[in-house]
């Protein structure tokens, strides 16, 4: 792995390398059709970005996910998740 690009990336975002690592690999292995898959990755990512994520947040992002299947990644969930 390049040390240099995890040094960026966890300096920018915050996240370490061990935690992004994981994610890319429950992401990887994740049966995105399964709802409480799709709860648990949500809530994975919000406590990697160090964000709460409520019940009704919870249920929305699954179910936006839901409707996108598999073209879903960390990026877009963080990004739902820091949505004000």
């Amino acid at each position: 792995m390049n040390d240099a690009f995890f040094k960026k990336v966890e300096n920018k975002t915050g996240v370490k390398m061990e935690q992004l690592l994981a994610l890319a690999n429950a992401f990887q292995h994740a049966d995105l059709n399964d709802e409480e898959t799709l709860k648990k990755l949500v809530r994975q990512v919000a406590q990697a970005a160090g964000k709460p994520v409520t019940k009704e947040m919870e249920e929305k992002i699954t179910k936006a996910v839901s409707s996108k299947g598999d073209k879903i990644d960390y990026q877009t969930l963080s990004n739902m998740i820091n949505k004000k």
